[in-house]
């Protein structure tokens, strides 16, 4: 009777394993001392097969912060009801990028911090995510400036500031929320719309905060 052959493992499923502990690893040591020793018993291969799968420690980083990003807009897209008021879509949205944030640290980090730190192409590649991120919150609130001023033509241009100041709010939230224990993505996502919609709300209505009238000082005649 011949001997019982095991079943290998589909290499995509390998590769997914390889990449879960990197982003374990890149997240918590940091891109230069993370080992590739470490990454490979951490998956429970040897470090010839992480080379084979994935060539270079710059490769695998980039598939880390590839994965992680498709992710993290993927879990911001299904999160938002379109059929839902504007208020309630942003809520939602920021709800599920906390939750998603809030439930893979490392990743978070990897993409907030690691990727940002450590040169081109590596903070290219989270600079796209963020843009996808950026253009998904300006249709948000662009359909609901459209709405509110009655004016289905209103450019773009006028709240894609609003949205590039949101997308950043909701970054370092992220990050003080994940090293601040005791704070739920619910209370994350709460605390930016008490901090932002009262403002857009105002906005929306068409009650804007308008800076004060400069007054000539003494170098302006």
């Amino acid at each position: 009777m011949g001997a019982v052959k095991t079943k290998r493992m589909p290499r995509a499923v390998r590769e997914q394993q390889m990449l879960d502990a990197a982003v374990q690893i890149f997240g918590q040591r940091g891109y230069m001392a993370a080992s590739m020793d470490e990454i490979a018993e951490l998956a429970g291969v040897s470090k010839p097969l992480v080379y084979l799968y994935l060539n270079s420690k710059e490769d695998l980083f980039t598939a880390c912060i590839r994965r992680e990003a498709a992710a993290l807009v993927e879990a911001v897209r299904a999160g938002v009801r379109r059929d839902l008021p504007a208020d309630r879509q942003l809520w939602e949205g920021l709800g599920a990028f906390f939750t998603h944030t809030g439930e893979n640290p490392d990743a978070w980090s990897v993409l907030h911090l690691q990727a940002r730190t450590h040169g081109e192409p590596f903070a290219a590649e989270v600079t796209a995510m963020r843009e996808e991120i950026v253009a998904f919150v300006t249709q948000l609130i662009l359909a609901a400036a459209r709405e509110a001023h009655r004016d289905p033509d209103l450019p773009e241009r006028e709240v894609a500031g609003l949205a590039e100041a949101l997308v950043g709010a909701a970054e370092s939230l992220a990050a003080w929320a994940n090293a601040t224990p005791g704070v739920t993505a619910r209370q994350a996502a709460a605390t930016l719309m008490n901090f932002a919609w009262a403002g857009l709300g105002d906005l929306m209505a068409g009650r804007p905060w308008t800076p004060p009238e400069e007054q000539p000082g003494p170098h302006t005649g």
